[in-house]
């Protein structure tokens, strides 16, 4: 039976195994240079030096920013971000929809082996073949892309490159062990898809735009709920700012509204909000002075000082990134065993036409 699955398989796992492979070349050719750029910039010591700014400019600007290694920094990426919807769509779906659609269901059931038993070997070889691949794309992601993750993510990164961090949203789901319980929950979605179907291409319709919505849903509406998240107000320094931004909405000083958003000092964490309050707690929308008008920043800057704003940070501390992961993959590891559960009882008590 396994012999058969792995016959039947053998395509889209030989086409898996090369795109697995020419990931592999390209992350072992370019990321000990990457590793030696991050060595040689001085940030692992920086601190010592009270360096750390110009040390992590030095290396993105190098490394990841200007070179061939941003572009594979993104492909990596979206790579493990695709794979699952794709093993859902092209090696769920027509799994079990391709045998209906041909007939030889009818064939493999007159057989010795029962239909629990099919669907098991089937749904177990090629999920485990998909979590694995997802685990290993994730494992060679991450190491190549650790010195960026690290400089980044240090609280020195010049620009948006503090964007960079894994946790935050657009990167959490292509690091460390979430993509095996995507992989997982795709490559059923898909299976079960195709058993309550049996025609694979809408099977393949449906894997694809099932599996988008929930993780989308979840990313947005059930991640940031997951751990409640830290708060933390300190008194707002005007020194170091990331944005202030004069919104013009009429003529008068009064109708000029001000917004100041503080330098985050949080290195790795997930920022849900930066907001700058005044001393009632509200957020601070001005009205803008004059000076901030005309645009004069240290002028502005100054009539600012006396209105002693403060910032409120709300984040998940960097240090909950692992419980976040291990929280995400069970929850979509269970899905998975919910969704081969419902395919085996959806399978087991349909008659096959």
């Amino acid at each position: 039976m396994i012999w058969l699955t792995w016959r039947q398989f053998r395509a889209q796992a030989i086409a898996a195994a090369a795109v697995l492979a020419a990931l592999a070349v390209a992350l072992a050719v370019t990321g000990p240079h990457l590793a030696h750029l991050y060595d040689s910039s001085g940030i692992a010591g920086c601190a010592a030096h009270g360096d750390c700014a110009s040390a992590t400019a030095k290396f993105l600007d190098q490394g990841p920013v200007y070179t061939f290694d941003k572009v594979l920094f993104f492909i990596g990426a979206g790579v493990l971000y695709a794979a699952p919807p794709l093993m859902g769509a092209f090696w769920g779906a027509p799994l079990v929809a391709r045998e209906i659609e041909s007939g030889t269901l009818r064939i493999a059931w007159n057989q010795s082996v029962t239909r629990d038993r099919w669907l098991v070997v089937k749904l177990g070889f090629v999920g485990l073949l998909a979590m694995a691949t997802a685990g290993l794309l994730s494992l060679m992601v991450s190491w190549w892309a650790s010195p960026i993750y690290r400089a980044a993510g240090n609280g020195y990164a010049p620009g948006n490159l503090g964007g960079l961090n894994r946790f935050q949203p657009l990167l959490f789901g292509a690091n460390g062990i979430v993509p095996v319980g995507y992989a997982a929950f795709g490559f059923v979605l898909g299976v079960t898809a195709g058993i309550v179907i049996r025609r694979v291409i809408p099977a393949m319709a449906v894997a694809l735009a099932g599996y988008a919505s929930v993780v989308f849903a979840w990313a947005i509406w059930v991640r940031p709920h997951l751990f409640a998240p830290a708060r933390q107000i300190t008194a707002s320094n005007l020194k170091d700012i990331d944005d202030l931004i004069v919104n013009f909405t009429g003529s008068g000083n009064a109708n000029q509204m001000i917004l100041v958003t503080g330098a985050s000092s949080k290195p790795g964490a997930w920022m849900i909000s930066n907001q700058t309050i005044d001393s009632a707690g509200h957020l601070f929308t001005g009205p803008a002075s004059q000076a901030c008008i005309n645009g004069s920043g240290s002028a502005c800057l100054a009539t600012l000082a006396p209105l002693h704003l403060r910032q409120l940070l709300i984040y998940q501390p960097a240090s909950r990134f692992w419980a976040f992961q291990g929280y995400e993959t069970g929850v979509f590891l269970a899905l998975a065993l919910l969704l081969a559960w419902f395919g085996a009882w959806w399978l087991g008590r349909r008659r096959i036409a």
